[in-house]
């Protein structure tokens, strides 16, 4: 990717004649506080060579990638549920939260698989491992906690080899916060704008969002006695989501655009939304079924939509330059001031 390529004329990337983002901006707010009076700067216009982008533009497909992003997240945290209901005496919360987990996995696996194209380009990153490359950690990652969740969830039922697949439950916990937050690093590792700028506080929002998608399974699947844990899983995991998602977008400024924007803005409101409205619902404790599976509904889905969400803002600031150049700009400006 060269998305540090600036030319006289403009930037490479955007489609010539194309007004920026931060042009557009100045205009409205002399407009609104200049009484009328045209702006003595104009808006300024990138312009690219032959028209083609800065970024290269994600590949990926949104369905397999953003649906591995939302599944990875739910089995990592199913993980650590699936351990607490174990340890705590609760075998209702345990065995729905050890076979989502597995379920999950093995499904991200397929869509990650899926989008490579054929097995063999999965296995092929097994051959070397790479500590400073996302990509290969996650990988090992993946390697090492499929198989624990699976037969965690195998001898739970099969009612035999209790032991080991205690064993196995506790393995998979360990390795599932790791599970859930290693792909907001393998984002953020990216040239992608809303993705990139958002490496500080993006691996919280989807720990939290992780946490709501497993107490969201726990509470829909799990006897409502048994259900103490995921309802509080839910609270914080909310809690977590929501904050660390508002103060990313604050800190990123100008690359935050695109999750306010088109598709992006949708999902990311609809995710606000529903996992707020799950979050409350939790919080109302009883017997009543249908209470906790419209929370654990709303907190899956929300779950779902913030990352398909955060796909397509990235995808979104990828195809626009202003927002690759300007925040280059801006801290190059900061280090020569």
């Amino acid at each position: 990717m060269s998305g540090s390529d600036v030319t006289r004329d403009g930037v490479r990337g955007a489609r010539p004649g194309r007004e920026a983002v931060p042009g557009a901006h100045v205009g409205r707010r002399r407009r609104g506080h200049g009484r009328g009076e045209r702006p003595v700067v104009p808006d300024a216009e990138f312009a690219s060579y032959y028209g083609t982008p800065v970024l290269t533009k994600p590949p990926w497909k949104p369905l397999d990638i953003a649906g591995y992003l939302y599944l990875g997240g739910l089995a990592g945290a199913s993980s650590l549920l699936a351990a607490g209901g174990q340890l705590t005496g609760r075998p209702g919360l345990a065995a729905p939260a050890k076979l989502g987990a597995a379920g999950a996995v093995s499904l991200s696996l397929a869509a990650l698989v899926h989008d490579l194209g054929r097995p063999a380009r999965f296995l092929n990153m097994l051959r070397v491992i790479k500590p400073t490359s996302p990509m290969s950690v996650g990988s090992w990652l993946l390697a090492g906690y499929a198989p624990l969740t699976l037969t965690a969830a195998a001898t739970e039922v099969a009612g035999r080899y209790r032991l080991l697949g205690s064993a196995a439950t506790v393995a998979a916990a360990v390795l599932g916060p790791a599970v859930a937050t290693y792909t907001a690093v393998l984002l953020s590792d990216t040239a992608v704008p809303a993705w990139h700028e958002g490496y500080r506080e993006l691996p919280f929002v989807f720990a939290g969002s992780a946490a709501t998608a497993a107490a969201g399974l726990a509470l829909a699947a799990v006897p409502v006695v048994q259900a103490g844990p995921a309802r509080r899983l839910a609270v914080l995991g909310a809690a977590l989501e929501l904050g660390a998602f508002r103060a990313m977008r604050r800190r990123m400024g100008l690359a935050a655009e695109p999750f306010g924007q088109g598709r992006a803005r949708v999902l990311v409101r609809a995710a606000e939304l529903l996992t707020a409205g799950g979050a409350v619902l939790a919080l109302c404790r009883g017997r009543d079924r249908r209470l906790a599976m419209a929370a654990g509904t709303a907190l899956l889905t929300g779950s779902a939509a913030l990352r398909f969400g955060v796909f397509h803002a990235g995808v979104a600031s990828a195809e626009d330059p202003a927002y690759t150049v300007v925040p280059q700009r801006e801290r190059l400006a900061a280090r020569g001031g």
